[in-house]
């Protein structure tokens, strides 16, 4: 039942891999550093394929040594494993349950900021004023656009 453990090992490190990306992805989201999220959403989609195949490479173990595919087969895998299988399993169970809240966590991040700017949007194009020109110069009271933005 040995060989069960590293492919636990491995989904363990890549989860916590994962934890690692969305604290920055959150850290950089609270700080306004918006431009960092494109390239640590493809570090995300990359980790999160690797992850999906540490996956299928445990159930493949799990269905050699005679055990059904999906939670159930694993629980049960773990199980007759022993007791650092066990430990293993339960590991990685807790690390999948933290990784879920946060991307939820980043996920509501992600939708506030996106409420927030439709609805600042909304406001601009709804007040019939003109606060900022074709040229990006904001526009005076009177509509005479003023520079001192620019300067």
């Amino acid at each position: 039942m040995s060989t069960l453990l590293p492919h636990l090992l491995a989904e363990s490190a890549g989860i916590e891999a994962f934890l690692a990306l969305l604290d920055q992805e959150e850290q950089a989201m609270a700080d306004g550093r918006f431009k960092e999220l494109p390239a640590l959403t493809a570090r995300k989609a990359r980790l999160q394929e690797r992850m999906a195949e540490l996956d299928r490479q445990r159930e493949a173990a799990q269905l050699t040594l005679g055990f059904a595919a999906g939670r159930a087969g694993a629980d049960a895998a773990a199980g007759a494993g022993g007791e650092a299988v066990c430990a293993a399993w339960a590991t990685l169970l807790g690390l999948a349950e933290r990784a879920k809240a946060a991307n939820r966590r980043n996920a509501a991040m992600v939708f506030g900021h996106l409420d927030f700017t439709q609805n600042a949007l909304r406001f601009l194009r709804d007040s019939g004023q003109m606060f900022y020109g074709p040229d990006g110069a904001r526009k005076a009271a009177g509509g005479a656009g003023t520079r001192l933005a620019l300067g």
